[in-house]
């Protein structure tokens, strides 16, 4: 059984090895994998849009636990969706919103049997989400965890979506990568859906303007590209650089693209 993590803990403090510590002491056969650790704190959206990125590339049967928790200690539930054959355990923030869609089950967790005691109100990850997350990885059903819930009544993110009409193409930067590459909501479909085969993207963000895509980060160094990343997004960099700094631009800037008949 694989068990994958997500949170805003940071890699200076030992926040993440005591989950572990936790599930492998009641799980020792399970594999653990990090996806993120290093998101900003209590950055949700940036939690949900990592996890988004990276869930379908995991197996059948994998377990997600995402700890971004700002309301850890309230009265705010721990939630296990179902999506896609894989099991989804976070706080009942938005953080899991992108795969509400297509959730066959959602299952609010109160079974206190599982827990690790005394229950911290500070840790819930070490304390519920990680002998959760256990459990289930031995063989527990999710509806075992807790009452059935009904996904439209889970809390959602007001997450951004691109608009378009015949001109113009508009949507915003989502977050900056470790390189500094600047991700955006605009897909690859976006894309295709706004442009004719003749007719070539100017993209428009912050005081840059790029005219065209290209399909590597291979150009002299320093030059603004736009592209479309592994994630079949379109992505803003600058060869050899960093945009994000570079470019001065903060997640929510707009992003505008206009067309150009290719001559």
């Amino acid at each position: 059984m694989l068990i994958t993590l997500t949170t805003d803990f940071g890699l200076d403090d030992p926040y993440v090895a005591m989950m572990k510590g936790v599930i492998l002491g009641r799980c020792p056969e399970v594999r653990l994998v990090d996806i993120c650790h290093t998101i900003a704190p209590q950055d949700i959206s940036s939690a949900s849009q990592q996890l988004n990125q990276a869930a379908p590339f995991f197996p059948t049967d994998t377990i997600h636990v995402a700890v971004v928790d700002p309301g850890v200690g309230t009265n705010r539930r721990i939630i296990c969706l179902e999506h896609n054959n894989q099991l989804f355990l976070a706080p009942d923030n938005g953080l899991l919103s992108p795969f509400f869609k297509d959730a066959t089950a959602a299952f609010q967790v109160d079974n206190e049997a599982l827990y690790r005691h005394p229950v911290s109100t500070t840790f819930h990850g070490r304390d519920i989400f990680a002998p959760v997350a256990a459990a289930l990885a031995e063989g527990l059903a999710p509806h075992e965890l807790g009452p059935e819930l009904s996904v439209n009544d889970l809390i959602r993110l007001d997450l951004p979506q691109p608009t378009m009409d015949t001109k113009q193409l508009r949507g915003q930067c989502l977050r900056a990568d470790r390189f500094g590459n600047l991700n955006t909501n605009i897909s690859a479909k976006d894309l295709q859906s706004f442009l004719d085969k003749s007719e070539v993207p100017v993209i428009s963000i912050g005081d840059t303007l790029i005219t065209g895509l290209s399909s590597t980060y291979g150009h002299e160094k320093g030059e603004v590209i736009a592209l479309i990343n592994s994630s079949a997004h379109l992505e803003i960099s600058i060869a050899g650089g960093n945009a994000a700094d570079q470019l001065h631009i903060a997640t929510g800037t707009p992003v505008v693209i206009t067309k150009l008949h290719a001559h």
